[in-house]
């Protein structure tokens, strides 16, 4: 048991920060730094994104980003998520982790390393009413939609499967709302409130077409180690659970009438004994916050 669970651990790692010891170097940068970062140890950012939620969360965000025919396109037009996956996801992660517990200067970085790839995305979509539209990745409209369901995500799994959030859901949108306006974002959410009006808004330009049917069977069937499916597709299915009915359907996806939410639960605190409970990345952050603190 010991050798397979720490081939699971080390696949996990991988996985998610592109290497099996789970410390890249930009991991190992975070204990740099002259600040304490744009949130800290009792944020409520620091909750949600340092609990086990976050795995079903980026299924959960990836889903709903496919419903607008602008996003959609950016993904299917430039994206090389169907040739480097993992690669793509480990990016996603890195910005992610970085914002969240890296000094300042160094989120403004990874930030600005993310702009510089959405600079080059640009093309054209044909929007819900059937219009043919320009788009480019830096569009208010796009940004502001894959903020939104991003914090709408990770939100959304944390209440069902984390701990309470330090301030609640409010303070989350709120202190999240940094890393939007670091990606460009000019008007992101700062409450609950705000962040629902803003996806509901987005109603009238939502769409499910042959490319979202597309994604969505890619992201129900990853080519993962076939040891880790069955975990995957548990996970799968509660985010798909996880999901206002809705969009469920515009996705052409159904609620299993199985008890997904306890399952995914139960495999959640199983990947988290699999990695141990010391997080590399919140580990460097504490190390430069008490180096800080201690000067």
């Amino acid at each position: 048991m010991g050798r397979i669970s720490d081939s699971w651990r080390s696949h996990l790692l991988t996985t998610f920060s592109g290497e099996s010891s789970g410390r890249p170097q930009w991991v190992s940068r975070m204990e740099l730094g002259d600040d304490e970062g744009f949130f800290g140890p009792d944020s409520a950012s620091w909750a949600v994104h340092g609990g086990m939620g976050t795995l079903v969360a980026g299924i959960r965000a990836l889903l709903m980003q496919t419903l607008h025919p602008g996003a959609m396109a950016g993904v299917h037009d430039w994206s090389r998520y169907k040739e480097d996956p993992l690669g793509r996801l480990s990016g996603t992660i890195q910005w992610l982790i970085t914002v969240t517990f890296a000094g300042t200067e160094q989120a403004r970085l990874e930030s600005s390393r993310v702009g510089k790839y959405h600079d080059r995305v640009a093309g054209t979509y044909s929007d819900a009413q059937g219009v043919e539209r320009p788009y480019t990745a830096g569009d208010q409209e796009l940004l502001t939609w894959v903020h939104a369901v991003f914090t709408d995500a990770f939100l959304g799994c944390h209440e069902l499967w984390g701990d309470p959030i330090p301030g609640g859901a409010d303070q989350y949108v709120s202190e999240w709302a940094v890393a939007g306006e670091l990606v460009g974002v000019q008007h992101p959410p700062r409450s609950r409130a705000e962040l629902k009006a803003q996806i509901d808004g987005f109603r009238p330009a939502l769409k499910s077409d042959e490319r979202v049917r597309e994604a969505v069977r890619f992201i129900r069937n990853p080519p993962l180690r076939r040891s880790m499916l069955p975990a995957y597709r548990v996970l799968f299915a509660g985010a798909v659970a996880s999901l206002p009915e809705e969009h469920r359907v515009l996705l052409g996806l159904r609620r299993s009438r199985l008890p997904v939410i306890w399952a995914t639960g139960v495999v959640l605190r199983g990947v988290g004994r699999v990695l141990g409970r010391s997080s590399t990345s919140e580990d460097a952050a504490r190390k430069r916050i008490a180096r800080i603190r201690q000067a």
